[in-house]
């Protein structure tokens, strides 16, 4: 009897077990979504698999770009003219859908629900009415908003928690280490040279050239940690376009290094009166930032910063960072561009920015 009370126990529990283990294995053949917890605490449903992703502004646009291009449906910002020697055609083929904040226009609802995306994602610094916007656009729209934050601390960071949820977790870790690795070299490089001997520097933009990005913006993360940003102002502006000063206040910082927007005053700033009496104009010591197909110091700030960071230590500090710019650059545009840059294309891209001694 007791045999049979035995073998009936077993025999139950074998069958509740097979129960439980089918209900699993239906309910995960069922499951289409996950719920995904974005860089600001707001827990969205996801589909599992997504192939469709739409981007909320440029800052999204080039880190999705350099992760997963053919998984984009659209573009925020029509690419420029210079962008087409480094960007496959296709990619010029995508529609214009606008942006979330920021620039001449607001994000193409009805374009957007259009190219039927799975997901749409924000990428860069929070705004204060991040959770707001996003939660209100999901109810126009019917589409999962995420948010990820980048900063350039933030950056290897971003792109795993991408590449999780894209699932293309090596993919991201590529593009995570090489902004951990490039960094990590740059620290060193400040670390040697040693905060006195950073070089005192604005970063002047705008049509006169009397717009500088001001120390502690968030436009101003590369040059504030590569130099000692003189444009100290009282309200920093947010926006890319900088804060206006006058020729009088540029004269009282002195710089001795100038690195001029692509669209503003280098070719003709050493003709300019007031300009004249500048120490970095003196000294030769000014330089226009590179531009293709995205300035390298941010504007949008994103992962191009990083090219920024490799071209700036070595313009301020060559005797510390000894490495060949080519290489350096070439490495970034394969990685990011998925573009094999030409030395002929790198020397275009540098023709104003670098010392006649490099």
């Amino acid at each position: 009897m007791k045999k049979k009370l035995l073998w009936f126990l077993i025999v139950c529990m074998i069958s509740l077990s097979m129960c439980v283990v089918c209900s699993a294995e239906g309910e995960a053949g069922d499951q289409s979504t996950v719920i995904f917890t974005d860089s600001v605490g707001r827990q969205v449903e996801v589909p599992v698999e997504i192939n469709r992703i739409a981007v909320s502004g440029p800052l999204a646009q080039i880190v999705l770009f350099a992760l997963a291009p053919d998984k984009l449906v659209g573009i925020a910002t029509e690419w420029t003219k210079e962008a087409e020697q480094y960007l496959d055609p296709v990619y010029y083929q995508l529609p214009v859908l606008g942006q979330l904040y920021g620039g001449k226009g607001e994000m193409n609802l009805e374009e957007l629900l259009h190219e039927s995306p799975q997901l749409v994602i924000d990428v860069g610094e929070p705004k204060k009415t991040i959770v707001e916007d996003l939660a209100k656009l999901q109810e126009q729209t019917g589409l999962p908003f995420v948010h990820v934050t980048a900063t350039i601390n933030t950056m290897a960071d971003a792109f795993r928690m991408l590449g999780k949820l894209l699932h293309m977790e090596d993919e991201a870790e590529k593009l995570a280490l090489y902004c951990e690795e490039i960094l990590s070299r740059t620290n060193t490089i400040l670390d040697t040279i040693g905060e006195n001997g950073k070089a005192n520097l604005l970063y002047c933009l705008g049509a006169e050239g009397q717009n500088v990005i001001a120390k502690n913006s968030y436009h101003a993360e590369i040059i504030d940690l590569l130099s000692n940003n003189l444009a100290v102002v009282d309200d920093p502006s947010a926006k890319g376009t900088g804060n206006e000063v006058d020729m009088e206040q540029i004269l009282m910082w002195n710089p001795d290094v100038i690195l001029f927007d692509p669209d503003s005053i280098y070719e003709t700033v050493k003709e300019k009166e007031g300009w004249q009496q500048v120490k970095a104009i003196q000294d030769g010591k000014y330089y226009e930032v590179p531009f293709g197909p995205y300035n390298w110091m941010g504007f949008p700030p994103s992962a191009q910063r990083f090219l920024g960071m490799i071209w700036m230590a070595q313009l301020l500090y060559p005797d510390v960072a000894n490495y060949d710019l080519y290489t350096e650059i070439a490495r970034y545009y394969q990685l990011f561009y998925h573009c094999d840059l030409t030395e002929e294309q790198f020397k275009t891209l540098v023709a104003n920015s670098i010392s006649v001694s490099q």
